[in-house]
């Protein structure tokens, strides 16, 4: 069983909740970070090893919060995944400053200092690694996408960015790349049935993603038998970013 310690972000639902079921199976103890407590303690009564820890990443001092709360429970941390987001789609006459500041909040800044915050710790594990998630919109040009995309594409060069400044700590940093998944993120709209099921069939192998798949890939590369890996950012999207089935 693999004893490191890991923090994963957006672990109340989907992909988060996915991976930190993961973890947990393979022995890690997980810290759940999310808004909701109720939707983290959801997640931990099924988990044997994992804690719940609320947080609004969007704060400016929640990431180092965030890493202290850990250290002081376990007095260690080996693995880091961020996954939280802000996700809104807006055309560009209708983005506000407010919008667009909350999105790199939570999306490019929350994970560059949880980073900065846990280094110290990362740098004493035998088997550090970083995994952010991205997505498809971070290398596809749509209308509506510019912030969403904006941020996932910077989260995509920040990882190699890490990579290269931290692998003399051997502290490996590596990314994946999801397209459309069934999770929570699109049940805002008024269809989310009708909404899965356009995005499947823009898909070259014909569906949405579960967040099981997204979690397998997250776990790969978290994995110590990857301990050769790191820079890379790994599309597990169906083929989305190949364009529609007919263009393919």
């Amino acid at each position: 069983m693999d004893e490191r310690v890991a923090i994963v972000t957006g672990a109340g639902t989907g992909i988060g909740a996915a991976t930190a079921r993961l973890l947990d199976e393979k022995g890690l103890t997980v810290a759940l970070v999310a808004r909701r407590a109720d939707r983290l303690e959801g997640v931990a009564a099924g988990l044997e090893r994992a804690f719940v820890l609320p947080s609004n990443l969007a704060e400016r001092d929640e990431p180092a919060r965030v890493v202290e709360a850990v250290l002081e429970r376990t007095g260690r941390i080996d693995v880091l995944v961020n996954n939280a987001a802000a996700f809104e789609l807006a055309l560009v006459p209708d983005v506000t400053v407010e919008q667009f500041d909350d999105n790199f909040a939570v999306n490019v800044r929350a994970p560059y200092f949880l980073v900065q915050a846990a280094l110290p710790a990362l740098r004493a594990s035998p088997a550090a690694s970083i995994v952010n998630v991205s997505s498809a919109a971070a290398a596809m040009y749509r209308p509506r996408q510019t912030i969403y995309g904006l941020t996932k594409a910077a989260l995509e060069h920040m990882t190699k960015n890490l990579a290269a400044e931290l692998a003399p700590d051997r502290i490996r940093v590596n990314c994946v790349r999801p397209g459309p998944v069934a999770t929570e993120i699109h049940q805002v709209v008024a269809n989310p049935e009708e909404r899965l099921a356009q995005l499947g069939a823009m898909v070259p192998l014909g569906r949405v993603g579960r967040p099981e798949e997204i979690a397998r890939w997250i776990w790969n590369l978290v994995d110590r038998d990857a301990e050769w890996v790191t820079g890379v950012v790994i599309p597990v999207d169906g083929g989305r970013v190949l364009g529609p089935p007919e263009a393919v």
